[in-house]
């Protein structure tokens, strides 16, 4: 039997152009069956749009103009309505064929841990038998199906091999995180060798929201065996062989960055830029993502920046091709402190004069982007984010922050793989800028030590004596844990954030409380 993967990058609620993708990607295969991604129709995950009836009457249209289409019979995903008491919608997987449309499947293991919430929507499925197609009785699963374990007493992919099921296929909008394209073809490669029958994995592609899909579909052999594979991070249809596996988690930050801007009907983004890390690895990122024509980098130095912050910057924005302006803050920064004199009272001179700073660099770009029709890019990383080391309505301004589940370390690491960066950017200690001589590490310990302690608080969730035991200083931890507490406030108002590790602040995965006494149980 040959399945034809056809890994596509669908927009949610966009039902012509995920149409048109679906038909496109199937024209004139030469497969038994072209499988496609979990609510390819709608685009994955349509959150309470799904609660509007003519998003529904929509999804309902559009299989109806798919089914009207010449072609292979199809494997796509969509959502249906069902009847009786419960949740009133299922997740299917319809198929296609001779004009006509049937469920193959209904999704039966719906999650409702990390970034997914689809009890909320949908009602669990009934086991439905294998389809038989092309000859072969085809056991069809939908996402979450193939991920049984400790959370589910159900395998609904036993299940299907127990009914006689000769192939086994799962339809899936998986989103990405560093290493979970292994863990994918090895968790598959188990089923197929303990059931002993081929099975082929579709993935969606393309970033919606936070969310950032990776594709690589492949086919397992009954022996565990990998026979074909799609690529990361691009749309294609493969049958046999393939582009081989791949997990980059720079090509999931361009193509998250790209599509962000793309599906909001952007072209253009603005960031500001201060000769640092963070936004020297944003700009280079943007530019491989929207081309170096659709970005311009801001320069905006103000009283304490040294004099190679701004030409480090220049020469980032020569080597990419970026758009470069320079904007200095200094005099409208003096003038707005002396008019804040009264206010202030007499109070000496603290953290509120630095934030002037950044919030008259946040109404810069702000005011940049509104001229031009650009989003702005903020190029705050996960350290910083986790403790709040971050400007409310200053650098925290903008619409999307690619780089913000990515801690210091792994900037750096990344940052180090565009040549375009001059070297003083990389070696250089890191500072804010906002005083005079400032470095991080004057409010933050070392970013190794702090990078470890947030792992294993935020990924890991070990308790604070569990971390002290891994030789850091039990204060240090502490006061690691109480910030990242105090500091919800601050994230509940950021940018989105592109997820691309196992549990990302926000919506993408770690969802806690702004008002609590808890402080990480430091």
């Amino acid at each position: 039997m040959r399945i034809a993967l056809a890994q596509i990058n669908t927009t949610v609620g966009d039902f012509a152009g995920n149409v048109a993708r679906i038909l496109a990607a199937s024209r004139g295969v030469d497969a038994d069956l072209v499988l496609l991604p979990e609510l390819a129709i709608c685009g994955y995950m349509p959150r309470d749009l799904l609660l509007e009836p003519s998003f529904l009457d929509a999804c309902e249209r559009a299989l109806g103009e798919i089914a009207r289409a010449p072609g292979p019979p199809l494997l796509l995903g969509t959502v249906m309505r069902a009847k009786g008491p419960g949740k009133p919608l299922l997740n299917v997987a319809v198929l296609v064929r001779g004009g006509k449309s049937e469920i193959a499947a209904e999704k039966r293991l719906l999650p409702t841990y990390d970034v997914f919430d689809e009890r909320r929507y949908f009602r669990p499925g009934a086991m439905r038998p294998p389809a038989t197609i092309a000859g072969k009785r085809v056991g069809v699963t939908i996402c979450e199906d193939m991920w049984t374990g400790d959370l589910y007493e159900e395998d609904p992919v036993a299940d299907l091999a127990r009914a006689g099921a000769n192939v086994i296929v799962n339809l899936s909008a998986s989103p990405y995180e560093q290493g979970k394209p292994a863990r994918r073809r090895t968790l598959v490669a188990e089923h197929a060798a303990r059931h002993k029958v081929p099975f082929a994995f579709c993935n969606l592609v393309g970033a919606n929201d936070q969310l950032i899909f990776d594709g690589n579909s492949f086919v397992i052999d009954a022996k565990g065996a990998l026979t074909a594979h799609a690529k990361g991070f691009a749309e294609e249809t493969v049958v046999d062989g393939g582009a081989g596996p791949a997990d980059d988690v720079k090509d999931a930050l361009v193509l998250g960055i790209r599509d962000y801007l793309r599906k909001t009907g952007f072209e253009k983004a603005i960031l500001g830029m201060s000769g640092g890390v963070d936004s020297s690895l944003v700009a280079c990122l943007a530019a491989e993502a929207l081309g170096p024509a659709n970005v311009t980098g801001v320069g905006m130095p103000g009283p304490f920046n040294a004099p190679y912050s701004l030409t480090d910057a220049q020469e980032l924005a020569r080597r990419t091709g970026i758009r470069f302006l320079t904007v200095p803050i200094t005099r409208a920064y003096d003038l707005l402190r002396e008019e804040m004199r009264g206010g202030f009272g007499g109070r000496p001179e603290d953290v509120t004069e630095e934030n002037l700073q950044a919030r008259l660099r946040g109404t810069i770009l702000m005011s940049l982007a509104n001229k031009w029709g650009a989003l702005v890019l903020v190029p705050s990383n996960k350290s910083e984010f986790a403790m709040g080391y971050c400007t409310m309505y200053g650098d925290m301004v903008g619409a999307l922050a690619p780089i913000s589940d990515l801690y210091k370390r792994q900037v750096y690491e990344l940052a180090r793989r565009y040549p375009a960066i001059p070297e003083r950017v990389l070696t250089r200690a890191p500072s804010a800028e906002l005083r005079r001589d400032q470095t991080d590490q004057d409010t933050l310990p070392p970013y190794d030590v702090l990078d470890a302690i947030l792992h294993a608080h935020v990924e890991e969730r070990l308790r604070p004596d569990e971390i002290v035991a891994r030789g850091f200083d039990p204060e240090v931890v502490r006061r690691v844990l109480r910030t990242v507490s105090a500091m919800e406030f601050k994230r509940q108002q950021a940018a989105p954030v592109l997820k691309v590790t196992a549990k990302a602040f926000g919506w993408g995965g770690r969802r806690f409380p702004i008002v609590e006494r808890f402080r990480g149980g430091a």
